[in-house]
């Protein structure tokens, strides 16, 4: 996991360092760009990104004394963003933003067997409406660029949630609520501001839904949604 998430930091600044020098190269030495944006009170954007989405989990009482299963833990899986943008000036240095969108993830689980220290994995495929809610700092801008950090709550609904399903062993509730924070950058072009940000985000409550009828359920008391996330603002 560390190993992914060090790849995706890298990988983040590598195009920041791209786009910088992209900037230079279009002889971008003062705030022209900023300017022309500063003056409006909102605007309008789109959000891309991708996901790493998986679980936190705590182990029950019931694991420790169970016979059948030794080790649980969480998978995290590779996801897609898209999301809309609303963003409001609250003076010079504060935006508030609303990012209501789609993310497509899929996390799982594993567990080992006592017997045979067999792997069982159970994946969770999940389509989420999204409704964050954020407020963001500036910094002074410099040469058409700025960074930022940002902060705030998410609730999400699984629209195709796997709770009423007699099959699924695993049963994770379909609403949830996340807090967030990151940081990224913002490049003011002519016509658009692109903006890089990282992002994560984590549950506030358990979403498992407990079914004292499966091994699989017993051995955990409470899973927590984790998210890290990579995405690409265009804004205007």
């Amino acid at each position: 996991m560390h190993d992914i998430y060090s790849k995706k930091v890298g990988l983040f600044f590598i195009l920041i360092t791209f786009s910088q020098f992209l900037l230079a190269q279009m002889g971008g030495r003062e705030n022209h760009n900023f300017r022309d944006f500063n003056k409006k009170a909102y605007y309008f954007g789109i959000n891309l990104g991708f996901n790493n989405s998986g679980y936190k989990l705590q182990q029950s009482g019931f694991f420790i004394n169970n016979d059948s299963i030794k080790v649980t833990e969480g998978k995290s899986e590779i996801g897609v963003n898209m999301h809309m943008i609303t963003n409001l000036k609250l003076g010079e240095y504060f935006d508030f933003r609303f990012l209501p969108g789609f993310s497509f993830a899929q996390r799982g689980l594993e567990f080992t067997q006592v017997s045979s220290s067999l792997v069982i994995e159970r994946k969770i495929e999940s389509v989420f409406f999204e409704l964050p809610f954020h407020v963001r700092f500036k910094s002074e801008p410099y040469k058409d660029k700025r960074m930022f950090i940002v902060a705030g709550l998410k609730y999400s609904y699984d629209v195709q949630t796997n709770s009423k399903s007699r099959k699924s062993l695993i049963k994770i509730a379909p609403h949830d609520f996340q807090y967030e924070v990151g940081i990224g950058m913002q490049m003011f072009y002519p016509y658009f501001i692109f903006s890089p940000e990282i992002k994560f985000s984590r549950g506030l409550g358990n979403i498992l839904l407990y079914d004292r009828t499966q091994n699989e359920a017993r051995v955990l008391e409470n899973v927590v949604s984790q998210i890290f996330t990579i995405s690409f603002n265009f804004e205007g």
